[in-house]
């Protein structure tokens, strides 16, 4: 009895120094790797933002301005010609809109054309009131059609935006400093057909450097990427 019970103890003994019978304490699996320090990321540097250019910056000292008045011609056609010597007719010195946004007929469609009020930036003849507060500080926009019949043209929505955008940025107007004409006296200018809330929330934001004079104008249902080219910039 004693002899198998000396055996039995001599194979235990060989078993455990052989690592066939790992203690409680031992892992089976293996080593575990050091957990290596995730490598430092440089820190988030964003581009410094373009200055917005105004493409239509007058060569004058700015007026003080306060409004911008949106109208319509009211007519078919029309230029920067055709309404100058209309109003000259009515006894005015001129042509009352600081702009015209032509629709194809007489102008390009959404082509932009400042007048020599907004140049010189002298007072407007676009929309009388008691005390002329929207004339000796109001920019009258005109856009060249009747939208009393009619809608304006998709591209001249997107130029009558893009210009109320640069200009809100440019002399800080708000919102509600963007008005229709029938706003300021008894008249359907600039018509029932005019989007006049879109048009007056349109913003302007500076994107990144490298692209020179580019903004992006906010519309209600996206954003229009406009570049200005440098030989448009004053």
């Amino acid at each position: 009895m004693n002899r198998i019970v000396r055996l039995f103890l001599q194979v235990l003994s060989v078993g455990s120094l052989a690592g066939c019978m790992p203690s409680p304490m031992q892992s089976t699996v293996g080593s575990v790797p050091a957990i290596q320090s995730p490598a430092p990321q440089p820190a988030f540097r964003p581009a410094p933002p373009v200055v917005v250019q105004n493409p239509w910056k007058p060569d004058a000292v700015a007026r003080k301005w306060r409004h911008i008045v949106l109208h319509h011609t009211a007519s078919s056609a029309g230029s920067v010609e055709s309404v100058h010597e209309a109003h000259i007719g009515r006894g005015w010195d001129g042509i009352g809109y600081h702009f015209l946004i032509g629709n194809g007929k007489g102008m390009g469609d959404g082509e932009i054309q400042p007048t020599f009020r907004w140049r010189e930036q002298i007072h407007g003849a676009h929309a009388k009131s008691p005390n002329n507060e929207y004339n000796e500080y109001g920019i009258g926009i005109c856009l060249v059609g009747n939208f009393e019949e009619a809608d304006p043209s998709d591209a001249q929505l997107a130029s009558v935006k893009r210009l109320v955008s640069v200009l809100k940025h440019e002399y800080q107007l708000t919102d509600s400093q963007v008005i229709g004409h029938r706003e300021v006296k008894a008249t359907a200018c600039p018509g029932k057909n005019f989007p006049i809330g879109e048009i007056s929330r349109s913003s302007v934001f500076p994107v990144l450097a490298g692209q020179f004079g580019t903004y992006v104008t906010e519309q209600p249902s996206a954003f229009q990427v406009v570049k200005v080219e440098r030989s448009n910039l004053r």
